[in-house]
């Protein structure tokens, strides 16, 4: 019997087999978990609707989260099927490609700016807001993921870097709010994973690269890794941990320069 037996976890970002949410959902069917699902798009339905059968789960809903419309009908339709939640898991990002392509200063815009922030990190709190019915009494929690790039500055990761840095606020902000009911928030800074949304990073397998040959581990984390994390920060495993962020990056965040025959290398 897995360590999340009994546990109903709302998963909101699964879009490929590849993405950090696939393999947080893997993880967590295999300890037991059941399993609900969104989709932000028709064109993603059948997609995520076949992965969903795959870890045993036909609860499968529409939710375009820049509406408060389709988040409360999110809510509504989970609570026909289950009395509770016990975990809400976003793995949600969002900036437009001409934001993540050039010196910061150069190619931010407004209209950029609020979309990264509405989507990457106003997102978390509205799904909080709408899900505190579900989710009181049960001792959960929510879980969402960051990067490195909100602590420091990366090439063309521009104003996502802002809005990971307002999400990783968010998480503090949010623990200390629901914290009193029982809820625990956390967020995973993953290291960079060739998923569906790095694809959008200008010259990321060339950071990707780098990554590994500064990494403690020299290599890249998986997402069955994040998921494995992902896993135990949502169970009771974990607790008494609130607020935090956990990096699964292999050690890369606590690097400078990586080793010297690196160094030698360059």
């Amino acid at each position: 019997m897995g360590y999340l037996t009994g546990k109903r976890v709302l998963i909101l970002g699964v879009a490929s087999k590849l993405s950090i949410a696939s393999g947080i959902a893997e993880a967590m069917h295999r300890e037991g978990a059941e399993l609900a699902f969104t989709y932000q798009t028709d064109k993603l339905k059948e997609r995520v609707l076949k992965f969903a059968a795959g870890w045993d789960s036909d609860m499968v809903y529409p939710c375009d989260v820049s509406s408060d419309e389709q988040i409360t009908q999110l809510f509504e339709s989970v609570g026909e099927r289950w009395d509770g939640i016990d975990c809400i898991v976003h793995c949600l990002a969002f900036a437009p490609g001409s934001e993540l392509d050039g010196n910061y200063v150069d190619v931010t815009t407004r209209e950029g700016f609020l979309t990264a922030h509405e989507i990457s990190s106003y997102s978390f709190v509205a799904l909080a807001q709408a899900g505190k019915k579900l989710m009181e009494g049960r001792n959960g929690s929510m879980l969402t993921l960051s990067y490195l790039g909100a602590v420091r500055s990366l090439p063309n990761y521009n104003v996502m870097g802002l809005a990971k840095a307002s999400l990783e606020a968010n998480v503090r902000y949010m623990a200390s709010s629901l914290g009193p009911s029982g809820t625990r928030v956390n967020g995973i800074s993953a290291g960079p994973i060739r998923t569906l949304a790095a694809s959008g990073i200008k010259s990321f397998r060339t950071m990707l690269d780098h990554n590994a040959k500064q990494t403690p581990l020299r290599r890249n984390v998986t997402i069955e890794e994040v998921g494995n994390a992902a896993s135990f920060l949502c169970s009771d495993l974990a607790s008494g941990i609130s607020g935090e962020i956990l990096y699964v990056d292999g050690g890369f965040n606590t690097t400078a320069m990586g080793s010297l025959n690196d160094l030698a290398d360059n």
